[in-house]
C-alpha cells in the first residue's frame, strides 16, 4: 500500500487530482476498518465573514431549489496503515472519519472561494481541515466480457452535468444508514467499536447499492467489491473512495438492464467501455474520477506483477 502518490498538476484544472491512498492488491471488508470520532470533524474557519459565507450560500441556494436537502455525511479526516508483522499477513488500513453536512459541503468544497478555506501545506488532512470533505464512494465494475462501465452524468445533477463518470456518490454512504446523527453514539467505547465496525461495512454494502441503483444490475451479479484507494479532485479538494468489483453480465445484458435503473435519471448514457479505450474517456473526468482511473491501473499492474 501507498501512503501518498501526489499528482503536480493546476489547481483550477477540474481534471486534475491526488492519490491519497493506494491499496493496489484490493482489500476487503475485513482489511478497512473505520476510526470514526470528533477529532476528524472539520475545524471551523478563523476568517468569521468566510465562515459565515457558508450560511450564505446555502440559503441563496436554497432560494433558489427548495428541495435541497441538508443531509449528514462521513467526513475524510486521514487514514492509517496498520502495520503487519510479517509478510504473510494481510495488508490493513483504518480511514478516519468524521461528521460534516451537504449544507457545509456547498459553502466549503463548492464554494466559489473554496480556495479561501485551503491551508497552505503538504499535509493534506491540514491543509483540508476547514473544509467538509464529505468522502465519495465509487466503483470501478468490469463486466463479463472485460469492458468498464462508465456512466455520462445528466445535466440536472449538482456537480460535473454531462461529465463521464465511474458509478457511485455519496448520499447513500451517510450516518443515517447506520443510525448515527451525532457523536453522541460513540462516547462509549463499547458502542463506539460497534459504530466502526458499522460504519466500515456499510462503506462496502453501499457501493453495491450505488451500483445496482444506477446501472440496473441485480446484486447477485456483482462480486464482492474490494478497495482499492483513495483519490482526491485538485479543485474545489474533493475525496472519494474507490473500490473494484466484477460484474458476471455481458455489456449488451447490462444495456438492457440500465434501461429501468432506479437513479437512471442521474446518467443520460451508459457506456461499456474497452480498457484500451478508457484511457482517453478517463482523462475527461473529474479530477476525483481521473484518480479513481488511476487507482485502477496500480490494480491492473499489481496482478501483472503477481
Amino acid at each position: 500500500m501507498k501512503r501518498t502518490n501526489a499528482k503536480q498538476v493546476d489547481d483550477h484544472d477540474d481534471r486534475a487530482y491526488k492519490i491519497l491512498l493506494s491499496c493496489p492488491v484490493g482489500l476487503s471488508s475485513s482489511q478497512v476498518s473505520v476510526d470514526f470520532g470528533e477529532p476528524y470533524d472539520r475545524i471551523p474557519h478563523p476568517d468569521v465573514e468566510l465562515e459565515n459565507s457558508i450560511s450564505e450560500i446555502w440559503d441563496q441556494k436554497v432560494q433558489r431549489n427548495a428541495t435541497l436537502y441538508n443531509g449528514k455525511k462521513f467526513r475524510y479526516g486521514g487514514h492509517v496503515l496498520l502495520s503487519v508483522d510479517d509478510s504473510n499477513q494481510e495488508p490493513k488500513v483504518c480511514l478516519n472519519l468524521g461528521l460534516t453536512d451537504y449544507r457545509t459541503f456547498v459553502g466549503t468544497n463548492l464554494s466559489p472561494l473554496w480556495e479561501k478555506f485551503i491551508v497552505p501545506s503538504e499535509d493534506d488532512c491540514r491543509r483540508c481541515q476547514h473544509t467538509s470533505s464529505p468522502l465519495g464512494n465509487d466503483a470501478i465494475v468490469e463486466t463479463s466480457d472485460n469492458r468498464i462501465l462508465v456512466l455520462q452524468r445528466s445535466y440536472n445533477v449538482g456537480e460535473f452535468p454531462g461529465h463521464y463518470v465511474f458509478p457511485g456518490g455519496h448520499l447513500r454512504y451517510a450516518p443515517q444508514e447506520v443510525g448515527i446523527s451525532s457523536h453522541q453514539y460513540g462516547k462509549d467505547r463499547s458502542n463506539a467499536e460497534l459504530i466502526n465496525r458499522k460504519i466500515s461495512q456499510e462503506m462496502f454494502d453501499s457501493i453495491i447499492c450505488e451500483v445496482v441503483e444506477e446501472i440496473g444490475a441485480p446484486a447477485a451479479s456483482l462480486s464482492n467489491p474490494v478497495f482499492i484507494g483513495i483519490s482526491r479532485r485538485v479543485l474545489n479538494a474533493r475525496p472519494a473512495a474507490f473500490f473494484f468489483m466484477k460484474c458476471s453480465l455481458h455489456s449488451e445484458e447490462i444495456q438492457q438492464v440500465y434501461s429501468s435503473a432506479q437513479d437512471g435519471f442521474e446518467s443520460t448514457q451508459l457506456y461499456a467501455v474497452s480498457k484500451n479505450d478508457l484511457e482517453n474517456i478517463a482523462s475527461k473526468m473529474p479530477g476525483c474520477h481521473h484518480g479513481g482511473f488511476a487507482l485502477y491501473k496500480f490494480m491492473v499492474e499489481a496482478m501483472k506483477n503477481t
